[in-house]
């Protein structure tokens, strides 16, 4: 038996079971194909403050804490995982293209502001000074020299390896259900018929937290997303750019050298695994819009994923609503933002019953609240 099961092989599941195994704790995690859920998909994006929204101060607080720990987790999971994560410091840029696109700006940074957030407003002659790819008829930008950029699967790469160079336990068969024992969680079973007995739970399976059979359903859900994967970059953007294009989102992430992710949709259609003509259209065209010699690059990839959607967008943290299970799920649009900050806290209540400070506001009884 193991002290710790993890349901869930992501980056969130991942980087929890490591920094459990450094606290000595036995850890085993369970999923069928680590890393190939939102895991596989995500552009990376560590943007807490260009991800700011109205009436989301507590998950910005949360987003800063995180990315402040960037940096030293990046360089202890690259010491321990034996290959480079590819996190970028570059900056996040934001543009916009009409009058519409610069109000939203004004009121972006207005509220930016409001909340001591370092942005910088750009003419749009900065603007194309900073990244010289962008088209002539952007109106204005957003410089945001805080907000990084990481390789998801790189980072994941070398999460497994350090988890597994720590002592953690893969299994790789799928989570069916949580076993329950007098009403507390006790291990998890698989779809071979199997258990995995442990003192604690985790869950972490991201857009397929909320029903899971043996538990209570928790408030997460799938939000799709498609994006796409471009090669032949080379130095087109130095860094992040997300664009304002007519009233509709759109980033483009640099990576490994001449690679390019543009995303992405936001559909709240179920688990749909479709990549959609309209999708892949409406992605490349705003992309193109922003940067033209986007035209020009190799489409090699296009996929769907799904985000764990909650309704106030923020993760659910701590205890569950069984003794024996602790949630670590429900990140949305900031997974890889929030693993540094996820493991952590998750490592320290897994390891002392204590759960910190900076977790404390997501809990999932604040639904109940």
């Amino acid at each position: 038996m193991s002290d710790v099961a993890v349901a869930g092989g992501g980056l969130i599941g991942l980087s929890t079971a490591w920094r459990a195994a450094q606290r000595g704790l036995s850890v085993t995690v369970v999923d069928d194909s680590p890393g190939t859920g939102a895991s596989a998909a995500a552009a990376g994006m560590l943007a807490p403050v260009t991800e700011a929204g109205y009436r989301e101060e507590a998950l910005l607080r949360l987003g800063l804490a995180s990315v402040e720990r960037w940096p030293a987790f990046a360089a202890d999971v690259e010491r321990a995982g034996g290959t480079p994560v590819g996190l970028r410091t570059a900056g996040t840029l934001v543009v916009g293209f009409d009058e519409d696109d610069v109000r939203e700006l004004t009121a972006l940074h207005a509220y930016q502001r409001e909340l001591g957030l370092d942005a910088e407003r750009l003419t749009p002659r900065e603007a194309r000074r900073r990244e010289p790819s962008l088209t002539p008829r952007v109106r204005g930008g957003l410089l945001v020299a805080g907000d990084h950029s990481v390789d998801g699967r790189a980072l994941h790469a070398a999460l497994l390896r350090a988890a597994q160079d720590a002592g953690v336990r893969l299994v790789r068969d799928r989570v069916t259900a949580l076993r329950v024992d007098g009403g507390r969680a006790v291990g998890l079973e698989t779809a071979d018929g199997g258990t995995v007995a442990a003192g604690t739970v985790v869950l972490a399976l991201g857009a397929h937290s909320g029903a899971l059979p043996g538990m209570p359903p928790l408030p997460v859900r799938p939000v799709k997303g498609q994006i796409l994967r471009l090669a032949g970059a080379g130095d087109l953007l130095e860094g992040t750019v997300r664009a304002v294009v007519r009233g509709r989102q759109v980033y483009l992430v640099p990576y490994a050298g001449d690679r390019l992710i543009v995303g992405a949709t936001t559909e709240d259609r179920g688990f749909d695994p479709t990549v959609t003509a309209g999708g892949v259209h409406d992605l490349l065209h705003d992309a193109i819009d922003v940067v033209p010699g986007i035209s020009e690059l190799e489409l090699v990839e296009t996929l769907a994923r799904w985000r764990p959607g909650t309704p106030d967008n923020a993760p659910l943290l701590g205890p569950g609503p069984l003794p024996g299970l602790v949630l670590a799920t429900g990140h949305h649009r900031n997974g890889v933002l929030l693993t540094p900050v996820t493991a952590e806290v998750t490592a320290e209540l897994l390891a002392t019953g204590v759960l910190p400070e900076v977790a404390v506001p997501f809990t999932a009884d604040r639904f109940g609240r």
